[in-house]
């Protein structure tokens, strides 16, 4: 058989990209689709951001035609994860293909996600567009809000806080209130609910050729069962037992959306892809009224549009799709195979939701072992051996159940999950089927999965308990205790205990109807859940005394983000003869490496070669970082010290196969004769490891704490609190290209914050002066502090590697790597000491700190002042602090957006909410009571504290209360608390200090003989806008030749602000801090000055001789006048005046589900004083991105090691930040234009870093609802640690973290509590 089928014919790979016709002779099979786009065609749109299906910058959208149904299909899917050879025949729609649109220029979604201020670093903002577009034009004109906002629910952003995009999306819904949409460029004020409709960019759903027919349809008629010599296509099932048995051997892979690949990382060579969607069998769709049989090879969401079909509804088939929905994202759903699914969890223990609903449902699959077809319960094919090559599975049977008449039926399925519309694991999954009569079950099917064991099971023990009898309290209790010693995670399991406690949870929740009184003593408010996702408020005010500064323009560059045409580092060409790097890292903590081995395979034949310490030229040095306090070495040496340091580089032809090797690299350790490793800031106290505080830096004492304590009425001594990791998650990864120049010199294209340092480190690592090294950085795909520092090392492997080769050397890190190797913000164990009076004031606080710094000193010894800084927003009456840098054998920890400062409003929180529990006092008035007042704000803050009219915080807190409708909320919550049992909610308000300093800054504008200008400042574009407000500066400044006219000139237009370069333009410092673009403004605006003062007399001289004199005439005028039009400044702020302080305050409300722990931030509120914001727009975007990346701290991001310190939260996996589903489900934010404030930048003030620690609102509030949970469950005699309103609340807390406070056995407490009663 299988010689007659390597009879037919070969064909090449043929497919269309944005119009434009492939055709391929000789592809690697491995060959990603992204892979290809993104080096061997111009489109650069798509980004690598994870590589495991679990974020969306790749996303495409897919054409293909039907040729039964004679319609062409589109959906978005993963490039990352779709192999080139799947799209054969097929088209392929880039974001850069939308601009193809009629008319030209850019596609509506790109001017709308341009207009509504929806991009920041604009890194995922070409998959967002193709997301959106895929439901536009699946949506047959009618897209739904909610359909709208759902559609980028599979794409991570870091930046925007996601309120934009939603925005967006909901803009092209057809049932959209107009006025609902948020702050955009489009209206302006007074503008009719017509007029609005009118400006926005017109989307016409004809406009978008998706699918060339002309040739692609030719292509389809023909046929082939090989592309290629590895890539095969059976049509029949037969033939796939033929392809795996024929000559050659090998490892065979059986394909049909590959998304395995984003879970199972497998860099083995397979021999043979064998492509199942050929197969008619395999794909075919059957039901009749008894039951629907779904071919294996059906994807997720074709399954879900047969399961919704149909003439006869079926309740079974209702909840199944709707649950299938909320597996992985859109994109994966449209590539991942039903079959694929199960036979992952049954080979490969996938913790699959799909397997145990059917399971739950009663489904049987069909196999074929190469000789006979036979169908058995999903149950018994799951407990089979893990699947081998003999056995196929073919389709999968669903009884249509759910639809009888004579007896009631129910069917509900489940699964606890950090994010609520799927792209997230489940900690545990079930589905439950009954048939009851009355009170009593006679039919039962209780199936749980995803909780810890080798797959989906049925607690058939409590189903024969259950079944026959009438439920009481009673009963469900014994059933329960049941469920619990079958629900038992293996050994090694994350949160085991509360896995258990959410299965009982989901237990309890079904059955719980059927319970005769139950209901009574249950919840009497019922809970509407709206089906949009989001709604959201901006109050935005304008300054038009400076115009354009003040203004609320649009984002340099946006539109070329949304469209692909925005270059970031490896979107660069590679040049000729490039090269590409990875890292072999260590895998434990200290250790002697004896050796390292290149695991022999086709990949390690490709590599040229291995880059370590011993490559390092005479007269450098192995340096890695140089820190502001001492240095971190490029490579281990002898020893490793911390699991994720260098240890060696890759060099390769591509970077797959660099990646490839790298992580098969067999490392040689030896411990003999080495202390055991320091891994905890305990470790570090017993071992005395500490890094030193400069004198200068240590937190000074504020009053006198002994005094403090003994006017004390109370005291609370020795409380502990501990503060976890939190990762950047930069959507672009540590990224650079570095290219051998002539004269032993090289030049750097670097993804960082702090060119300088990486070209002054590269300079002492190659041993060569810092002229001879020039670094270059257009723009950055996110930084967040995490490419301060730890791009430095990037950029000096790929130069080192470089020049040792003399070959250009490229270097993407993949996100696994990103993760394990860079480090994040610094975890730290706090104990504190205060004393109070009744009232709720407090007399004295003391904190003692210990940080962990990790193996570097990096930026550590200042962590301990930023974070008294933030502290200090209280009158604490007297505060001292005592703080000690932990040196630990972990990866360094470095500064993250606001650090130091957010963990320090974390511990101020934690103190206040422990005082006002120990008083039982309101939180809030705790808060109001310790509110500073203008003298004690002095005493605090000495020489940043400002005028009176400066401080605003009293104004913002009561002005906060008033617009959040806080005390009318606060008694709404009361009563809803009272009314639900199994669900509370909480709400709190609070106000943030932030003490920011400006830094020096350079600035470089000329005037080019045309009348354009360019503009060279130090800062670096991270999506914080700051190339948008130095643009309206310069059109401001330069304007001023025309006095009050000069805002007319729309010189904005004419300014272009390019890509900074270390040896162009010096001294351009690190772009962190917050108040990096008001230095570069400055700088910018004494640049400008210079130039109208020496344009100002000819501009006169013309205006006599000529009258009135344009731009276009003066600037052609200077240039045939010899007048100097380049002008260089540096500027460095005043002493006196460089540190100030901004001001916010936030109410946010919550709900928290008691039995799963899962959380909703109903809603939040938020005031942020920016002074005269500069521009409006930029700083809203700012304070929105920066208050939801706060929220990934206080409340969802886990960045875990193992034992030896090692990350293993090292994908989009196991870490979860913010998604479109776990934002405030409405986010009102008011930009408070304060006074002047005549010592800033035009009146402005910052606004990148500290709205982040408003985000402790919600964590504040959730800790009032499990509070109120705690005061239940103590009611009902159940147990937990601590007093029912004390206890820690650790950050973040997660659902596991909740539901261990709520009682992970409440349910049994309740239940035990009805009985007795």
């Amino acid at each position: 058989m299988e010689e007659e089928m390597m009879k037919k014919k070969t064909m090449n790979l043929v497919f269309a990209v944005n119009g434009e016709r492939f055709e391929l002779p000789n592809v690697d099979p491995s060959m990603t689709l992204l892979e290809f786009l993104r080096t061997e065609t111009r489109f650069k749109g798509p980004k690598l951001g994870c590589g495991e299906g679990g974020c969306g910058a790749c996303a495409v959208l897919l054409s293909k035609q039907d040729p039964l149904l004679g319609k062409t299909e589109h959906h978005t899917i993963n490039s990352c994860l779709t192999l080139l050879h799947s799209i054969n025949h097929r088209s392929i729609t880039t974001t850069e293909g939308l601009s193809t649109s009629k008319g030209g220029g850019f596609h509506s979604i790109h001017r709308r996600f341009a207009g509504f201020h929806a991009t920041q670093c604009g890194f995922c903002t070409p998959g967002m567009c193709v997301s959106l577009f895929s439901a536009l034009i699946n949506s047959d004109n009618n897209l739904t809000a909610s359909d709208a906002e759902k559609s980028v629910a599979g794409n991570l952003c870091r930046c925007t806080g996601y309120r934009p995009i939603l925005d967006v999306c909901r803009s092209f819904a057809s049932d959209v209130d107009i006025e609902d949409l948020g702050f955009n460029s489009f209206w302006r004020k007074g503008d009719t609910r017509e007029a609005k409709v009118e400006a926005l960019p017109v989307y016409d759903p004809d406009s978008m050729p998706t699918f060339p027919e002309e040739f692609l349809n030719g292509e389809i008629s023909k046929y082939s069962i090989e592309l290629g010599d590895r890539w095969f296509l059976p049509t029949r099932i037969e033939e796939i037992y033929g392809l795996y048995n024929g000559d050659g051997g090998g490892r065979v892979k059986l394909v049909v959306g590959n998304t395995s690949s984003g879970i199972y990382k497998n860099y083995e060579r397979i021999d043979r892809y064998i492509d199942l969607r050929n197969v008619a069998e395999l794909s075919e769709i059957k039901r009749d009224e008894n039951m629907i049989e779904l071919g294996a090879a059906v994807t997720i969401s074709k399954a879900i549009e047969a399961l919704r079909g149909g003439r006869r509804a079926s309740l079974v088939y209702a909840k199944i799709a709707n649950h299938m929905n909320k597996v992985a994202s859109q994109s994966v759903r449209n590539l991942a195979s039903l079959g694929g699914n199960l036979v992952l969890a049954q080979r490969d223990r996938f913790p699959s939701d799909i397997a145990t609903i059917l399971v739950g449902a009663g489904a049987f699959v069909c196999i074929y072992d190469g000789f006979e077809r036979s169908y058995l319960a999903l149950e018994e094919f799951l407990e089979r051996p893990p699947c081998d090559h003999r056995t196929l599975l073919v389709s999968v049977r669903i009884p249509c159940e759910g639809t009888n008449d004579s007896k009631r039926v129910l069917f509900e399925t489940y699964r606890a999950a950090p994010r609520p519309l799927g792209n997230a694991l489940a900690y545990v999954n079930a589905a439950f089927y009954a048939e009851a009569k009355g009170v009593v079950l006679e039919n039962l099917r209780l199936a749980f999965g995803a909780y810890g064991a080798e797959h989906a099971i049925r607690a058939r023990k409590v189903e024969e308990f259950l079944v026959g009898k009438s439920l009481t309290a009673s009963v469900l209790l014994e059933a329960i205790r049941m469920l619990r010693e079958i629900i038992v995670p293996e050994k090694g399991t994350l949160h085991s205990d509360y896995r258990t406690s959410i299965a009982v949870g989901f237990l309890f929740e079904f059955l719980r109807p059927l319970i005769v009184g139950l209901e009574e003593a249950g919840e009497v408010l019922k809970i509407e859940r709206a089906d949009s996702l989001f709604s959201a408020r901006q109050v935005v005010e304008f300054n038009g005394d400076h115009r354009p500064v003040g203004e609320p323009m649009k984002k340099v560059g946006a539109e070329l983000q949304a469209s692909g045409g925005a270059v970031y580092v490896d979107d660069i060409p590679s040049p000729k003869d490039c090269l590409h790097g990875a890292f072999i890292y260590s895998t434990k903590p200290l250790a002697y490496v004896k050796g390292i081995q290149i695991k022999s395979s086709p990949a390690s034949q490709k590599i040229l070669k291995v880059i370590s310490f011993k490559d390092i030229p005479k007269g450098g040095r192995n340096i890695g970082i140089k820190h502001f306090f001492g240095d971190e070495p490029l490579f281990a040496e002898d020893i490793t010290d911390h699991a994720g340091q260098p240890l060696a580089l890759v060099i390769a032809e591509t970077q797959k196969v660099a990646n490839m090797v790298a992580s098969e690299a067999v490392i040689d350790y030896d411990t003999e004769g080495l202390e055991p490793p320091i891994l905890s800031v305990d470790d570090a106290v017993r071992r005395s490891s500490y890094f030193e505080i400069p004198p200068s830096r240590k937190p000074e004492p504020v009053g006198d704490f002994s005094k403090g304590m003994a006017e004390a009425d109370h005291k609370i001594l020795s409380a502990e609190i501990t503060l976890g990791s939190q990762y950047y998650f930069y959507m672009e990864t540590q990224t650079s290209l570095a290219v051998p120049d002539e004269d032993n010199c090289v030049v750097v294209y670097s993804s960082s914050q702090n060119p300088e340092r990486v070209q002054s480190t590269i300079a002492r690592c190659l041993g060569i002066p810092v002229n001879g090294v020039r670094v270059i950085t257009r723009r950055v795909g996110g930084g967040f502090g995490g490419k301060a520092f730890p791009s430095v090392k990037i950029a000096t492997a790929c130069a080192l590697a470089a020049q040792t080769l003399q070959r250009p050397v490229r270097m993407y890190l993949d996100r696994k790597t990103d993760m394990i190797m860079i480090g994040g913000r610094h975890p730290m164990k706090v104990t504190y000491s205060v004393g109070f009076k009744s009232n709720g004031k407090i007399t004295a606080l003391h904190i003692d700190l210990l940080l962990n710094a990790g193996i570097a000193e990096d930026l550590s010894p200042l962590i301990p002042m930023f974070i008294l800084k933030s502290l200090k927003k209280y009158n604490w009456g007297a505060l001292s602090f005592d703080a000690r840098v932990c040196k630990t054998n972990l990866t360094s920890k470095t500064a993250m957006r606001a650090p130091g400062d957010v963990q320090g409003t974390y511990i101020a929180e934690a103190v206040i909410e422990h005082v006002a529990s120990t008083l039982e006092l309101s939180t809030d008035v705790v808060r109001r009571r310790n509110l500073h007042t203008y003298e004690s704000l002095k005493l605090f803050y000495e020489d940043c504290a400002g005028e009176l009219h400066e401080y605003t915080m009293p104004a913002i807190f009561d002005k906060l209360g008033e617009s959040s409708r806080l005390e009318e909320r606060v008694e709404m919550v009361k009563r809803f608390n009272a009314c639900n049992r199994w669900r509370k909610r909480g709400i709190s308000r609070v106000p943030i200090h932030y003490q920011v300093m400006v830094m020096a800054a350079p600035g470089k504008v000329g005037i080019l003989d045309d009348g354009s200008i360019v503009v060279e400042v130090g800062g670096i574009e991270l999506g914080q806008g700051i190339w948008t407000k130095v643009r309206q500066m310069t059109a401001y400044c330069l304007g001023k030749l025309w006095g009050d006219d000069g805002s007319k000139l729309e010189l904005t237009e004419r300014v272009r602000v390019v890509q900074a370069d270390t040896l162009s333009l010096i001294q351009g410092g690190l772009t962190a801090g917050s108040t990096t673009t008001e230095a570069n403004c400055e700088a910018i605006r004494l640049a400008c000055n210079v130039l109208v003062e020496r344009l100002k007399p000819l501009k006169e001289r013309l205006e006599e001789q000529m009258g009135q004199v344009s731009w276009d005439v003066l600037i052609p005028q200077a240039y045939l006048q010899s007048v100097n039009l380049s002008s260089s400044t540096y500027w460095v702020p005043d002493s006196n005046s460089m540190k100030y302080l901004n001001y916010g305050a936030a109410t946010s409300e919550v709900e928290i589900d008691l039995l799963t722990g899962a959380i909703e931030i109903l809603r939040t509120d938020l005031i942020y004083d920016c002074g005269q914001s500069l521009n409006p727009a930029v700083d809203l975007g700012q304070i929105e991105g920066s208050f939801v990346q706060g929220l990934g701290f206080f409340m969802f991001e886990e960045y875990t090691t193992n034992s030896d310190g090692l990350v293993v939260s090292d994908g989009t996996w196991t870490y979860k930040i913010p998604t479109v589903d776990t934002i405030p489900k409405q986010f009102n934010v008011e930009i408070h234009n304060s006074s002047n404030h005549m010592k800033r930048i035009l009146s402005s003030k910052a606004s990148g870093e500290p709205p982040l620690l408003l985000a402790v609102s919600a964590h504040c509030a959730v800790r009032e609802a499990i509070r109120e949970a705690r005061r239940d469950l103590a009611l009902y005699g159940g147990s937990f640690e601590g007093s029912p309103t004390t206890f820690d609340l650790p950050v973040p807390a997660t659902m596991p973290v909740i539901k261990e406070l709520c009682g992970l056995k409440n349910i049994e407490s309740y239940l035990e509590y009805l009985i007795s009663h």
